[in-house]
């Protein structure tokens, strides 16, 4: 029996090294990667920039606290701000770390203008924000917020729906938060005009406007921020997964005249952004904006929506729907996606489930054509395989 908490069904599946977009077991099978460590993996594995970064920074040194300057945490941060919107930046070791400064910070920008009434968040329905106790609240799913004690401060509606949103509008609002393109709940792009009239409602009403970007940021969709492709500016965006590449650190990101109040002893971690965490962060954005990356990617995630449509009208009894938006994309499937995810693993191929029986696909970006022509084909051939089986048990 494992000495760990049963929090997770894990898979059997072990792997002890890796190489590019392929995992590998001890025994040296190798596994096509399509999950990414659930988008954390963006440059696959053993890229030798971000190891030779690590390894260098480690024979240095690897933590002393936000007490004093950490020169490897202010490069990374200015670089962050002038690849985006942010005036301001807060490193955090995760993406629930980072949503909760975002709340943090939103709550506390109203609290410093004498409106301290002004501390709910509005968000939606199929959205996932992380596990600490603010964030499951923040996303308001029954299956995570369950067992854990009421939970005031956050309202939520279905997404889509402006009018619905406005209906929620009141006095103590203080901010609306959305993921762009939610992962978790099944690989949902939203539409630029939907996330224009989120920021429409926010100019209009004085609130601020928050983008969880953990899993569709860092390049996934052909922008550095998947919000980019509306043209819409928001005033807090959080981030993790891909800015460390596999090593554990986020940001939260913010303009100058809302992190303003977030002065000292307001907020505050460890270990967060610290000299090993952002060497590694450097590396990876030295990747992330090299000339062509972010283009990559964009070329990649339409020959993905390509085969996924593809593989629809080959297979439309197992195939309803393709979702998302560049290389966070999914497929609304009718066999059920746990099982289907172990049929693929059996194939191996790498894949990860989202709510609504969606089958997400996050691989690292730098999957080239002929990578997606390979994982394309394992699952046609995985269906191929489950219609057999299906019409046998009919005879």
């Amino acid at each position: 029996m494992s000495a760990l908490y049963g929090t997770y069904a894990r898979s059997e599946l072990a792997f002890v090294r890796g190489e590019g977009m392929r995992l590998f077991t001890e025994d040296g099978t190798a596994y096509l990667d399509f999950a990414a460590g659930i988008a954390v993996n963006a440059l696959g594995y053993g890229d030798k920039h971000v190891v030779d970064a690590l390894k260098a920074q480690a024979d240095k040194v690897w933590h002393t606290s936000n007490i004093f300057t950490i020169p490897e945490q202010e490069k990374l941060g200015q670089r962050l701000v002038d690849a985006t919107f942010a005036d301001k930046v807060f490193f955090t070791n995760s993406g629930a770390e980072a949503l909760e400064c975002a709340i943090k910070t939103a709550r506390h920008y109203f609290w410093a203008k004498g409106e301290k009434d002004r501390v709910d968040i509005i968000g939606f329905s199929g959205s996932f924000h992380g596990r600490t106790i603010a964030t499951i609240a923040a996303a308001g799913n029954q299956a995570y917020t369950e067992g854990f004690g009421p939970m005031p401060g956050y309202k939520h509606t279905k997404p889509g729906d402006l009018a619905a949103v406005e209906a929620l509008i009141d006095d103590k609002t203080a901010a609306i938060l959305i993921e762009p393109v939610q992962g978790e709940g099944g690989v949902t792009a939203f539409s630029d005009a939907y996330l224009r009239g989120l920021r429409a409602l926010c100019d209009k009403n004085g609130l601020l406007l928050i983008f969880d970007e953990v899993q569709c940021g860092y390049g996934r969709t052909g922008k550095f921020f998947a919000h980019e492709w509306s043209g819409v500016t928001p005033d807090i965006v959080t981030v993790a997964k891909a800015i460390g590449a596999g090593f554990p650190l986020g940001a939260c990101l913010a303009t100058a005249e809302v992190a303003e109040s977030m002065v000292p002893g307001t907020h505050g971690t460890t270990y967060g952004g610290n000299p090993l965490a952002c060497a590694v962060g450097n590396a990876v954005l030295d990747r992330i904006l090299a000339p062509g990356f972010i283009e990559h990617v964009e070329a990649m995630g339409k020959i993905v929506a390509h085969e996924l449509h593809q593989l629809m009208q080959k297979f439309p009894d197992f195939i309803t729907e393709v979702r998302g938006k560049g290389l966070i994309a999914g497929i609304r499937i009718t066999p059920p996606v746990r099982d289907f995810v172990a049929r693929l693993r059996d194939h191996k191929l790498l894949t990860v489930a989202a709510s609504d029986n969606v089958l997400r696909l996050l691989p690292p970006l730098i999957v080239n054509e002929n990578e997606i022509k390979e994982a394309i084909g394992i699952i046609a051939e995985a269906f191929a395989e489950l219609d057999a089986e299906q019409a046998s048990a009919a005879q």
